[in-house]
């Protein structure tokens, strides 16, 4: 009796007899679930209520960020712990990851244009109030989906499987977490799906190097508001109108990404795998512990 009881308590919880990261992630799975349930409810009302489109933006992250930390405080664990430490090196951090990203869209797409693939015009439609607003709202997609792949459940990974598990678990997830999007047809399929999954390993990467959610939160952000309100190509498929109006020049999508945007290119691919090296070969940086946090987000239970 004494062994079956021992051998039930290993299954649930470690050595340290803390419980298993695999069961921390089906709970966070649960506390996901719940708060899509209400989400949909309480932003519909919200727009019946006339509560305009950029209020409604922050909306996703706020419950994503609820679930994270309703996982946090059963660890007795700081919201911190997950990357979400806001002081002066979060801050930079974020703002060199989103030169990085708009870099690395920029280095893309002047190889693509190189070839004779796209050539660009300014956007008759362009305004810098419509730039502001695709940062402001890629901003909270890029702490949405970090937070998401890159937070809780890729991080418990890291603890019980390691990296290598770790990275190749979130690329396929992030990678079919787009596979229905508009453009996802034929070898645009594979190139796109191919270059997420690269995309997702960058990011987590930038995550290992750096323990924080800042650099993968600030690629994401530049990679994404560069390619779409500054350079008007599609954002994995979804329009969206930029500062300039890219013109194909009849290329094989393959290697202009055609309407699912520059990452379905082959040159998205070269590029990607390239900054993964350095990444690798980057020896990183680390929270410091004598850092003071600008805003250190904390569970009020261990305060």
């Amino acid at each position: 009796m004494t062994n079956r009881k021992s051998a039930v308590k290993k299954i649930f919880f470690n050595m340290d007899n803390r419980l298993r990261n695999g069961w921390w992630i089906l709970i966070f799975i649960g506390f996901v679930a719940a708060t899509r349930m209400v989400y949909g409810p309480i932003t519909k009302e919200m727009r019946q209520l006339g509560a305009p489109a950029e209020w409604l933006e922050p909306a996703a992250f706020v419950f994503i960020l609820l679930a994270t930390w309703a996982c946090t405080r059963l660890r007795k664990e700081p919201l911190s712990s997950v990357g979400f430490q806001i002081d002066s090196r979060w801050v930079k951090e974020i703002f060199f990851g989103t030169l990085v990203g708009t870099g690395l869209i920029l280095v893309i797409t002047g190889l693509i244009w190189a070839i004779g693939g796209v050539r660009f015009e300014l956007d008759p439609a362009r305004s810098l109030s419509a730039l502001s607003y695709g940062f402001y709202v890629f901003l909270f997609v890029a702490l949405f989906e970090e937070t998401l792949f890159r937070g809780f459940i890729f991080q418990r990974l890291l603890d019980g499987a390691g990296i290598w598990v770790a990275q190749i678990a979130l690329a396929l997830l992030f990678a079919l977490g787009h596979w229905d999007n508009p453009g996802m047809d034929g070898a645009t399929k594979l190139w796109a799906s191919l270059d997420l999954a690269l995309g997702a390993i960058m990011l987590g990467l930038a995550y290992i190097r750096t323990r924080s959610l800042a650099l993968p939160v600030g690629i994401h952000l530049g990679w994404n508001w560069s390619q779409g309100y500054l350079l008007g190509f599609g954002v994995s498929g979804l329009d969206h109108t930029g500062w300039f109006h890219p013109l194909f020049q009849g290329k094989a999508e393959w290697l202009t990404g055609g309407d699912f945007g520059p990452e379905a290119s082959v040159f998205a691919v070269i590029v990607d795998l390239t900054f993964i090296i350095m990444l690798w070969k980057w020896k990183g940086s680390r929270p410091s512990a004598t850092s003071t946090p600008i805003l250190e987000l904390r569970n009020p239970a261990t305060i």
